[in-house]
């Protein structure tokens, strides 16, 4: 049986995603403070509803280890379909040229990743992604939602289905999940891929969580 999440574990998963999209606010994705590393290329892709600022902390620690940071400004707050993102991902590789790259992505922005790897990467641009609190299977709670851009997460959705058949990209693809999460199922796990829960409640707050950057820096 799911046990509820806190109230102040929930409260501190919100807290977390105001302070992102307020700080979202001061200006526009500063591009060449993120993009002039030498490492390896990383493309973040946050959730629906979400922008990069989301994702700042992973952002901000790659960046010091001199890893380029590149970010699809074009997405907005992510709700186009998933189709739709992972062929504006795809086309910002190709305008860049980037190759060997890793997606850092969270909850939606992994099921646009998946798709990029397994649909729209005839180039083998991306070598891997490294995705935290993607619905995988897709969130029974789609069901209930209002409007196409939530309910697109339906397990029997379309785009969730399809993805759900490719898995020969999954040996490419690091999942974390918290141990509790209020929107995604207690199940993200990918058959062939690399798995790992962490002791975190919350869908938005690992990402600034200090052992959950470095699982994540460690793969890139």
């Amino acid at each position: 049986m799911r046990m509820p999440v806190p109230v102040i574990e929930w409260a501190s998963d919100w807290v977390y995603a105001t302070r992102a999209t307020l700080r979202h606010l001061g200006g526009r994705w500063p591009e060449a403070e993120y993009t002039r590393g030498s490492g390896r290329a990383v493309l973040l892709i946050p959730g629906v509803y979400e922008t990069w600022q989301f994702m700042r902390p992973i952002a901000d620690r790659l960046v010091e280890l001199g890893h380029p940071v590149h970010a699809l400004d074009a997405l907005g707050y992510n709700r186009r379909s998933i189709r739709d993102s992972a062929s504006l991902g795809q086309a910002y590789l190709r305008k860049r040229d980037l190759t060997d790259v890793v997606i850092v992505a969270h909850s939606k922005g992994g099921l646009i990743g998946k798709h990029m790897m397994a649909v729209n990467d005839r180039e083998r641009r991306v070598a891997k992604m490294v995705t935290v609190n993607t619905p995988f299977s897709g969130s029974p709670l789609a069901r209930i939602a209002v409007g196409r851009t939530l309910r697109e997460f339906r397990p029997a959705g379309e785009t969730v289905r399809l993805l759900s058949k490719e898995l020969e990209v999954n040996s490419r693809i690091t999942s974390i999940s918290s141990k509790q999460d209020p929107f995604v199922p207690p199940d993200t796990s990918l058959t062939g891929g690399e798995n790992l829960r962490v002791p975190i409640v919350g869908h938005f707050r690992p990402l600034g969580n200090p052992e959950v950057i470095r699982e994540v820096v460690s793969r890139v």
